[in-house]
């Protein structure tokens, strides 16, 4: 069984792979000070729930944006799952993608993962966008190549930053407000935020069509994704298991077998 593991800014996912379909899925909040220990405590009895121990693990592929959190994860494959982890972006780990960047080493693994799960299911040019902390649209040409993308705010955190900034204002939970129109405070913030970000996703992706000058086909992961279904206008394709298929093309390129 496979162990993939995708530690963003704000959370971590752990996924098993049991050779022919992701099994089970797991999120916990991002710290990068949790110990291997802690992690063993946590994942194995979530891991029991489903029927699995971590011993059942044979092999663990580990993509991080937050590098102090790396020692910590490497440990618990090493310690409980007895293997050597395969870490995105460290040296003599293949990619098999071209970046195209002005500096190739600037891609975070995070984007060059979902990159790879993309390219796996969809015909480019592509573009993905993955809203987590912050969000990101990253454009893959239709020869498979990472050609450069934008990253905005995530709207959690300009929910947060308008709460912060302006004493009066409330913390609000992000939803889909019925009316564009708010009637008090809460009701307006949340318009504010949740259509301004549907109207920068589809403003953003018209102009990276335009720019490209021929159709792409838009593709939308991420924690928050799902907030956006049905409101913009441009996404073609909401997939969650984008990044964790993507760390499975990355352990297949790295001799990895679940045989």
């Amino acid at each position: 069984m496979l162990l993939a593991i995708d530690c963003g800014n704000t959370n971590t996912l752990f996924a098993v792979h049991d050779g022919k379909t992701w099994v089970a899925q797991w999120r916990s909040g991002t710290d990068s000070t949790r110990t291997a220990d802690e992690h063993a405590v946590w994942l194995s009895q979530l891991m029991s729930l489903q029927g699995f121990k971590l011993s059942d693990i044979t092999g663990c592929v580990i993509s991080t944006v937050v590098p102090q959190a790396l020692f910590n994860l490497r440990n618990l494959s090493r310690r409980y799952c007895s293997t050597e982890p395969v870490i995105v972006g460290e040296p003599g780990v293949l990619m098999d993608i071209e970046v195209r960047l002005d500096r190739p080493q600037d891609a975070g693994a995070d984007r060059l993962v979902n990159a790879l799960g993309a390219r796996s299911v969809y015909q480019g040019p592509l573009i993905i966008i993955d809203s987590g902390t912050a969000t990101t649209f990253d454009v893959i040409g239709a020869d498979g190549a990472f050609e450069g993308g934008i990253i905005a705010p995530g709207i959690n955190l300009s929910m947060q930053a308008l709460h912060a900034a302006a004493a009066k204002l409330p913390r609000v939970a992000i939803a889909k407000p019925q009316r564009v129109m708010g009637k008090d405070t809460v009701s307006a913030m949340q318009s504010g935020v949740f259509w301004g970000y549907i109207d920068l996703i589809d403003g953003l992706v018209n102009r990276l069509k335009t720019e490209w000058g021929a159709p792409m086909t838009v593709v939308a992961t991420g924690g928050v994704v799902s907030l956006f279904e049905g409101a913009s206008r441009t996404i073609d394709h909401y997939d969650g298991d984008l990044t964790i298929r993507g760390l499975m093309e990355v352990w297949k390129l790295n001799g990895g077998s679940l045989d």
